[in-house]
């Protein structure tokens, strides 16, 4: 469950600002350029009083760091604790050079008694380029305070990456193919860093890291790359737009569908891996993994598609293998040993047309469930739907221009570099109450189909603490699906009435007695755990909000690296995401996870710490 505050935190709407409204003749640039000038002035002296003094004081002024100041991921709450981290850090980073981009500076009113001035600018610290973009309010007295500050590290002086001005100048005539094979092969030298999982997040984390000039190999288990989308159920679609996808250095044409199909970003991937010269070994594997104590160097044997082994020592291991472990989390009912139809898990499902002129029950009603069961309906196949508990439900049409166009992700919108920062900038916890009246307004838009799914008895919710599905993805990655029809308009048929008591040799027996006949049972109940060792799983329900990124470590390094890494996914009590990206609590021990915008965005993070770290500028990590 996503740690979300107990105490919702108030909005700096105008009557707790004590303003009646604002000025006609509001200038927004005159606003930031006359904060920025004194933020600036105070920050380059390390005067913690002064730059105190440009931010709204009291308990609900935020400021997040990314890298920049804490060589970490942080969010202060409160003038207590941003003095404090400011005590601490401020001159410790040496600030200064302070540079508004002027064409960012806007004045945005989210609620009509909701306003602030929002600019970014650009700085450096004592060995970074940084960014900031920080939301201004305005106050009783007419002045302009800081009511959010974000903070982000984007790169490393001397250090840059080698793309643009910076790419290679040299013509090459005719030994590409050679040298790009030498590259490959690590004949000669050791990577670096050894990444293993070759989806979206590995060649990402692999093309920074291309960038900055450190050494990486990408290990995939399967024949190709893209095979991680390309062999799952026929029907798969993101429901995330194209704005809100690019990857980096290479975004997609501007001719590519608004919701990508999975078996279209399967060949992507492999082009991308191509394109940005990524080093990827294919059905290859980690067969023996161990970390000298004395060196925190990795030790690794791979064993390759053609039957040979290679070892290498390595001073990083990115693992870049997904929230879910690989185990279907298939429950387990009296009887399903005598039912005479065909079980499967969603993992194990291709096509509708599989099971043409069969009685198909899909358990679940989230995004796989909804997908497979939409895909046997258009393809002519009886199926009914059984929903176990309630679903937060979204129109993508109705919901993603609320959500999407409001940050900047959308067709015309400012770069998507630029939109990461935005989005950014929005601490998870100061948050909560927009997205709660965003969520609710999104419901009355999408009234019609919610209205159809409670008639024909789809229980729906609004997300935890009503935020809508992006704290369900924080917190569980998943428990949501955008965009349903079918099931109001009565195509697909629905239990939802009952819980399921046993299998019978011809279908499905519930509590209340009714029974449903089936030929096909597919389970889109998501993924499980690892065969964990008792106390390590108790260790890790206790203190893990998903623990299944934790079994893939295992799986490979053993189950006391394992005991040793901090919790990954699920929100902490800064409402920054545990583990993923970050210091995991073991030298060379990294995780990249998320969908391809997270990805994108942090993949940056992660690759600058692990560039910071081989260059030894790397300062300490904030931990107070």
């Amino acid at each position: 469950m996503a740690n979300l505050p107990e105490q919702d935190v108030p909005l700096p709407t105008f009557d707790r600002l004590g303003v009646a409204s604002l000025s006609s003749d509001l200038d927004p640039k005159r606003v930031a350029s006359e904060w920025l000038s004194a933020f600036a002035a105070a920050a380059s002296k390390g005067d913690v009083e002064a730059v105190s003094a440009t931010l709204l004081p009291g308990p609900d002024t935020f400021w997040r760091d990314m890298l920049a100041l804490t060589w970490d991921m942080r969010t202060f709450r409160g003038q207590e604790k941003i003095q404090q981290f400011l005590s601490d850090r401020l001159a410790l980073s040496k600030p200064h050079d302070f540079k508004i981009r002027e064409e960012y500076v806007a004045l945005q009113k989210p609620l009509p008694n909701l306003a602030w001035v929002s600019l970014l600018f650009d700085f450096e610290t004592d060995v970074g380029k940084a960014s900031s973009v920080t939301h201004l309010v305005p106050t009783a007295n007419g002045e302009w305070k800081a009511h959010v500050v974000f903070t982000n590290l984007e790169g490393l002086i001397g250090f840059p990456e080698k793309i643009g001005s910076l790419r290679n100048f040299q013509p090459n005539h005719g030994k590409w193919e050679s040298e790009r094979k030498k590259e490959a092969e690590f004949l000669e030298k050791d990577p670096t860093v050894l990444i293993i999982g070759g989806g979206q997040s590995g060649l990402e984390v692999a093309a920074r890291l291309k960038a900055l000039g450190i050494p990486a190999l990408v290990l995939e288990k399967n024949p190709r790359i893209g095979d991680n989308w390309r062999n799952r159920y026929e029907a798969l679609c993101l429901h995330d737009a194209v704005w809100y996808d690019h990857m980096p250095y290479l975004p997609f044409p501007s001719s590519w569908p608004v919701y990508t199909p999975a078996l279209k970003l399967a060949n992507w991937l492999e082009f991308y891996a191509e394109a940005m010269e990524i080093n990827v070994w294919t059905s290859s594997y980690t067969t023996q993994v161990t970390q000298d104590p004395t060196t925190n160097k990795w030790h690794a044997t791979i064993k390759r598609g053609d039957g040979t082994e290679r070892k290498f020592v390595v001073n990083h291991l990115v693992f870049c293998t997904g929230l879910s472990s690989p185990t279907p989390n298939t429950p387990v009912y009296p009887g399903m040993d005598k039912f005479k139809g065909q079980i499967l898990h969603s993992s194990q499902h291709k096509r509708a047309l599989d099971h043409a002129g069969k009685k198909v029950v899909v358990v679940g009603a989230c995004t796989s469930a909804h997908d497979i069961a939409v895909d046997y309906q258009q393809n002519g196949v009886d199926v009914t739907m059984f929903q176990r508990g309630s679903t937060y439900i979204m129109s993508v049409e109705k919901g993603w221009e609320v959500i999407m166009k409001g940050i900047g992700y959308w067709e015309g919108g400012p770069p998507v570099d630029i939109v990461d920062r935005i989005s950014a900038s929005f601490p998870h916890h100061m948050v909560v109450p927009l997205k709660q009246i965003e969520t609710r307004h999104i419901a009355e838009l999408d009234k019609e189909i919610l209205d159809g799914l409670h008639k024909v008895g789809f229980r729906t919710n609004l997300g935890i603490k009503d935020t809508g599905f992006g704290n369900l993805a924080w917190s569980k990655a998943g428990g949501y699906y955008l965009g349903v029809k079918l099931i109001a308009e009565g195509k697909i048929k629905l239990k939802s009435d009952s819980t399921i008591a046993s299998f019978t040799e011809t279908g499905i027996k519930f509590e209340n007695g009714t029974e449903l006949p089936a030929d096909v049972v597919v389970f889109a109940t998501g993924y499980g755990l690892y065969l964990l060792s008792s106390t390590l799983k108790q260790r890790l329900m206790i203190n893990h909000s998903l623990s299944n990124p934790i079994g893939h470590i295992q799986s490979v390094c053993g189950e006391e690296v394992a005991k040793r890494c901090k919790p990954i996914w699920g929100l902490n009590e800064e409402g920054e995401l545990n583990g993923a990206w970050r210091d995991l609590g073991i030298p060379g021990l990294w995780t990249m996870l998320g969908n391809l915008a997270l990805c994108r965005f942090h993949s940056t993070h992660l690759t600058l710490q692990i560039k910071a770290i081989e260059e030894g500028i790397m300062g300490s990590r904030y931990e107070a």
